[in-house]
């Protein structure tokens, strides 16, 4: 039977279908375990671990550290500090946030996942016609019955423990499939969504870019103005993949924005700005694996991580029944450095 949610695009793929039902499964356990305590307590206790992870692991992940440093006083999320989320009667997501700013996902999806470890499991994440030319008889498109034998092997998306990066064929098809950087590059699938998903047009990128002009959006340069930011040169506006200098391909291309079309002089699309900007916006993290390795890895700066960062928190302010509005110190029992991999190994039983 297909799949009972509030939205259908928690169904779209066999890879988020499955983390919707993590989070069920999460609730589950916690009302299991807690036999007797009232429902209010339980959705209490469930919603502040989410949100811990919301404020203390996703953003951090996507958000340049200086932008979230200016959103907190002695290291905490301070709701003075917010310069431009400021909703008057009830709170709401601005289409700046929703239409672009958000949409950083988008240019982190991989071309394809490895589910488990069953070889007809590597699988593009929709079908395409290169990918039918590759010999893939079957994509992860969701809306659907699961598939048996796709069970997600979770430590190949998440951090649940500490696996090579890199070796032998068998290390490789278990290892951690990191997602792609920030940037505004996004890989072909995307270019090409099947129709259950969307269509006429059937590129994310344009659709984007369209939805971005018909919602009447400012220019990326319009809003770091309005937000005391030194807009980016178009000079420094380039349609590129964010790697490493020497891991530069020739033949990759690499495209100024006003080389697109002159349109765009001084007047880049908010989406493509939040994203490029992010490119310029590198930080070194050393990533989850068993060796010692550090990356460079874009993140969310001045324009789009203050837009991102601002409207999560000034959503959870402007709740009564938030972790920031009642508990502003909680912390998961006995582990403040909680993180999304410890909410699904609870999840998944462990």
């Amino acid at each position: 039977m297909g799949a009972l949610i509030g939205d259908p695009r928690n169904d779209e793929n066999s890879i988020v279908s499955q983390l919707q039902g993590l989070f069920h499964r999460f609730h589950n356990r916690t009302l299991a375990e807690n036999r007797g305590l009232p429902f209010e307590q339980v959705q209490k206790f469930v919603r502040f671990h989410y949100q811990y992870i919301l404020l203390n692991d996703f953003l951090p992940r996507i958000v340049h550290s200086s932008v979230i440093a200016d959103l907190k006083t002695n290291n905490k999320y301070n709701k003075s500090n917010l310069k431009f989320f400021h909703w008057k009667n009830d709170p709401f997501m601005p289409v700046e946030f929703s239409v672009a700013a958000y949409r950083l996902g988008h240019s982190m999806i991989r071309p394809g996942y490895r589910m488990n470890d069953g070889d007809s499991n590597l699988l593009p994440i929709f079908m395409t016609p290169e990918a039918k030319a590759q010999g893939f008889k079957d994509d992860l498109t969701g809306f659907r019955t699961m598939v048996a034998n796709r069970a997600i092997d979770w430590g190949r998306f998440i951090d649940l423990d500490l696996r090579p990066y890199d070796g032998g064929d068998t290390e490789k098809k278990r290892r951690l499939q990191f997602a792609y950087r920030i940037d505004p590059s996004v890989v072909n699938p995307l270019s090409q969504l099947p129709a259950v998903v969307a269509a006429n047009p059937s590129s994310l990128a344009q659709r984007n870019l369209e939805r971005g002009w018909r919602m009447g959006l400012p220019s990326g340069q319009q809003v770091a103005r309005a937000m005391g930011v030194k807009p980016m040169d178009d000079r420094d506006i380039v349609i590129a993949k964010a790697v490493d200098k020497d891991q530069v391909d020739p033949k990759d291309p690499v495209v100024p924005i006003t080389t697109v079309s002159p349109v765009f002089k001084d007047n880049c699309p908010l989406w493509t700005y939040v994203l490029v900007e992010a490119a310029h916006h590198q930080e070194t993290v050393k990533i989850p694996v068993k060796e010692t390795i550090s990356i460079t890895t874009p993140r969310l700066g001045p324009v789009g991580g203050r837009i991102v960062a601002e409207v999560f928190l000034g959503l959870m302010f402007g709740d009564n029944h938030s972790l920031l509005n009642l508990e502003a110190e909680w912390h998961p029992a006995g582990n403040p450095k909680y993180a999304l991999k410890d909410f699904v190994n609870y999840a998944l039983g462990k």
